[in-house]
């Protein structure tokens, strides 16, 4: 079952609290499964597990909530107003910080559904004119930040050659793009495919390029449920697992699905699975490089004053045992 939001309501606070007033689900009750945008390709597989109905035969029951940002994500977690959140690798940080919650799957490696974009006819034509421009990015301190810090290191130019401005909605450094008020901005790959059909923009940098190792998304569980439903989350991630097996050997109907959930032509949707479908992980185990590697973002972004004891933000005890063990 799929619920989805006004996103005024869902922005609003008492969004979380209308779904932390459903109280504690029993074990027969279906998981609360939070992601924090819709149109996103990396949450897709959500909709194709529920649509095709892989949950169900792995004998749960899933509602999806669209909750309108990574931070309305965090309240609902922080809240118990959903039992399993589809999140960011850099999310982890919040744990360190005290949040309620693990990860329990590493879900997506490198960054391919992050692009940087530039205007169509603009003068950015190469990597290399960006040393010295503005590029937008949401706000400070998160995953783009940090990207675009690591393409500034990886040209050369230390992490401060690329100029960053904080813009807010996609809307607004779209905008800022068409006037020329920036030279480029990092964009989710469905948004930039779009936008190159339209002929707004084209896609400069793939980041997945510039961080071939990384772990881009993780699923998220309260510390509520893993206590009170630890079969019922291990239930949920084999059927992850299976769709995301299913979506690799059925690319048609897996762009059908994504190209309704995203709004986009199933040509569009075809050249984002293409270039995306590869970050997904068939086995949702930690890579460790990519851990030592999100902990040092944390302090690179100063989202933490020191490294953590990554061992302690997530768990692998819920994921479905490895093939032939």
């Amino acid at each position: 079952m799929k619920m989805r939001f006004c996103p005024r309501l869902v922005v609003a606070a008492g969004a979380v609290l209308a779904l932390s007033s459903l109280g504690t689900p029993s074990q027969a009750d279906p998981l609360r499964v939070g992601k924090p945008q819709s149109e996103i390709f990396s949450f897709v597989p959500l909709d194709v597990g529920i649509q095709e109905g892989i949950f169900k035969r792995n004998g749960i029951e899933v509602e999806s909530f669209d909750l309108g940002g990574a931070a309305k994500l965090q309240q609902a977690l922080t809240a118990q107003a959903i039992d399993i959140g589809l999140g960011s690798g850099p999310a982890l940080s919040f744990i360190a910080k005290g949040a309620p919650q693990h990860g329990i799957a590493s879900m997506a490696g490198p960054p391919l559904v992050l692009t940087l974009i530039v205007a169509k006819d603009g003068p950015i034509k190469t990597v290399a004119d960006l040393k010295g421009k503005t590029v937008s990015i949401s706000s400070p301190g998160g995953v783009l930040e940090w990207m675009v810090r690591q393409l500034s290191q990886r040209e050369g130019w230390g992490t401060d050659g690329i100029t960053m401005i904080g813009l807010g909605t996609d809307s607004a450094q779209i905008a800022a793009l068409r006037t020329g008020q920036i030279g480029g901005m990092p964009m989710d790959i469905g948004v930039a495919s779009k936008l190159e059909d339209d002929g707004v923009a084209r896609i400069l940098v793939r980041f997945g390029d510039i961080a071939p190792t990384f772990i881009m998304h993780v699923i998220f569980a309260t510390d509520d449920a893993s206590e009170k439903r630890p079969e019922d989350l291990r239930k949920f991630l084999a059927g992850w697992f299976e769709t995301i097996r299913y979506m690799n050997a059925n690319k048609a109907e897996a762009v059908r699905i994504g190209a309704g959930v995203m709004h986009l032509s199933p040509e569009t949707e075809g050249r984002v699975y293409d270039a995306a479908m590869p970050m997904f992980s068939e086995t949702g185990r930690f890579d460790p490089k990519a851990i030592t590697i999100l902990a040092k973002s944390f302090v690179e972004l100063k989202m933490l004053p020191t490294e953590p004891d990554m061992t302690k933000l997530y768990t692998e005890k819920f994921l479905p045992p490895l093939a032939g063990k």
